[in-house]
């Protein structure tokens, strides 16, 4: 039954159950479909990507091995070299993945983000738009529910598209939601459910697996999101006339843009994802194919192949390694291509998220997903995944270890400035050739996503012409090297955590942007602090690494001015008008973006990092 002005709709439609079996990770893997689903020349492309990584991680391991080879090599210049090498190999690889996407954009082999087609009338199956939320704003959820119900009517799609909101609050939210509900569904042009579970179990892949064991044999589709998530009816209904015209399609993910961004630190991440994130995800297709990643939001799912791919098991143990899988959409994707589905990304308009409003609230985001991509270190050896999903397994895990590994490269680095008089140190002794090209591989993508802005003078002018992205860039660089150093710091804080048993708690997200104080987040920087000022304290040992380290420093000691300042919606707009950080216009506008206070009126509440 379709909602139509004032119709009474009832909260959920009939029920279609729909087995969802937990799958054996360990034992005989089970069978795929019979459909070919790999793109030509994926494996030479893989190995041209692996091949120019390794060439240039040996090469400049080579030309420090020698330098500091020239007197022996000493105890702690083969601990340097064994933290060098895997670290260099890690940026290489993305530089490489960035580097190919940009030649792939800049030559025009791949579009780039284009409006995906989206023939309402070549649907022939139903799709559902599932938005699971937990004690999220009702009125900023509800309004991105209803602009996206009219603007799936406007695109043609309202026949076969339903939306279901499943919400996972508690008792006092789940009335407001229900309210809420029942005034958008009597007006929506499309049909809107509401469903509430009485128990949070299994977090969001729960509440997903909730609805397809009830309601998925319905619907050939399901269209993921999140509760900050806004699509186009054009993307969401050309999604589904691809699932139409591509039957060996399990999951079609999407790279969704930043949308409703207010504070500082939303504008500059934002500027950041839109003028350098299109060469990485062009990349990423590149060597992807078939076996693509899944992000959790803003994709769409054949709901059959998930059901029979998907159900997912309990890890043996207690978190934060145990238990739920908490990065459970990386998993999936997974799942799905050993069973045999293709699973596949696309650049497409259309498809937004909202982002962090402050440093504090990302990073206790990002240590959820650090406790969940770390779970992923035990999921490797499952049997039957292709060897690439196992890659994209292993990246999202690596990067979390990252950041101590750097850590302690530095700390080992000032160990030997302190013990060698006169001798080699890693930054004295790094040859000219190896740092240029750290340099290269550091800031490369940045001036890659540069030019191919700048390429364009249509898309020169959505991101504010040549003074506008000469500006923000001038801008974004600083701000970035800034903010390197404070982020490795508080994931190494998040996983030494993790490591004593401490697991994350998956609370509600904090979207609401409020003014941080630096008074309020000194406490919770202490370690920033000390290990600033310890890096600045190498001055008396070796001038020349303390030259190598002072950006770094710089971050460290001015962590909390940093926090303070871009977390300001005040500065966000002062940044705006000034022409800093301009980007393209969204497709959609998004209804449920918060209203930000004056920063005289913004609370300074208690904040926690890490």
């Amino acid at each position: 039954m379709k909602a139509g002005i004032n119709r009474a709709l009832p909260p959920l439609p009939a029920e279609a159950p729909l087995a969802m079996p937990v799958q054996d990770l360990y034992g005989i893997a089970p069978g795929s479909i019979a459909v070919r689903t790999s793109p030509h020349g994926m494996q030479v492309k893989r190995l041209l990507l692996l091949v120019v990584t390794a060439v240039i991680a040996l090469a400049a391991s080579s030309e420090v091995r020698f330098a500091f080879s020239r007197d022996g090599l000493d105890a702690v210049e083969i601990v340097l070299l064994l933290f060098f090498v895997p670290l260099f190999t890690w940026i290489s690889f993305g530089f490489v993945t960035s580097a190919i996407g940009f030649l792939q954009l800049i030559t025009g082999k791949h579009p780039g983000f284009t409006a995906v087609p989206s023939p309402a009338s070549s649907l022939r199956h139903r799709t559902a738009v599932l938005m699971p939320v937990y004690n999220e704003s009702v009125e900023a959820t509800f309004g991105r529910v209803r602009a996206m119900a009219n603007s799936i009517a406007a695109a043609g799609g309202a026949e076969w598209i339903d939306f279901f909101v499943l919400s996972d609050s508690n008792a006092f939210h789940g009335k407001r939601e229900e309210a809420a509900w029942r005034e958008v569904a009597a007006e929506a042009p499309i049909a809107v459910y509401y469903r509430r579970r009485e128990k949070n179990l299994a977090r969001k892949p729960g509440n997903v697996a909730e609805w397809v064991q009830r309601f998925g044999g319905a619907y050939e589709n399901m269209l993921i999101l999140d509760a900050d998530s806004l699509m186009s009816g054009d993307a969401i209904i050309g999604m589904a006339a691809i699932m139409e015209e591509r039957p060996s399609i399990g999951l079609l993910q999407t790279v969704p843009m930043i949308v409703g961004a207010q504070t500082l630190f939303q504008r500059w991440m934002r500027f950041a994802s839109e003028a350098y994130g299109p060469i990485a995800s062009a990349g990423l297709l590149w060597w992807s194919g078939a076996e693509a990643n899944f992000w959790g939001h803003n994709a769409i799912v054949r709901t059959r192949a998930f059901a029979e791919s998907c159900g997912l098991p309990e890890l043996p143990g207690k978190p934060p390694f145990g238990g739920h899988i908490l990065s459970h959409d990386m998993f999936e994707s997974a799942l799905l291509r050993r069973r045999g589905w293709a699973v596949h990304m696309v650049m497409i308009d259309g498809s937004y998220e909202e982002f962090p409003p402050t440093i504090v609230d990302h990073a206790i985001r990002d240590r959820r997903w650090m406790q969940g991509n770390l779970q992923h270190l035990r999921l490797l050896d499952a049997s039957g995944l292709h060897w690439a999903s196992r890659l994209h397994l292993l990246i999202g895990a690596s990067a979390y270890l990252t950041s101590p590994g750097w850590l302690l490269l530095l700390i080992t680095a000032i160990a030997q400035a302190a013990m060698v008089q006169g001798g080699q140190t890693l930054a004295g002794g790094t040859p000219p050739s190896v740092l240029w090209l750290t340099v290269l591989l550091l800031f490369g993508p940045k001036a890659m996503g540069t030019l191919w802005v700048a390429a364009n003078p249509g898309r020169r002018q959505r991101f504010g012409g040549w003074s506008g992205i000469l500006r923000s860039v001038a801008l974004e660089v600083p701000l970035a090297i800034l903010l390197a150093p404070v982020t490795m710091v508080m994931q190494v804080k998040a996983l030494c955590g993790l490591a004593l048993g401490i697991p994350a708690h998956w609370n509600t997200q904090e979207r609401d942007a409020r003014r941080i104080g630096v008074r309020e987040v000194l406490p919770d920087l202490k370690e920033h602090i000390a290990l600033g000022l310890a890096f600045a304290a190498t001055a008396f040992i070796n001038p020349v690494t303390a030259l190598w380290l002072s950006p770094l420093t710089l971050g460290l000691l001015a962590s909390p001015w940093l926090i303070s300042l871009t977390s300001r919606a005040s500065l966000g707009a002062r940044a705006e008008a000034g022409g800093f950080f301009t980007v393209p216009a969204p497709t959609i506008v998004d209804p449920g973006a918060p209203d930000m206070r004056d920063d005289a009126e913004e609370e300074e509440a208690p904040l926690a990092i890490g």
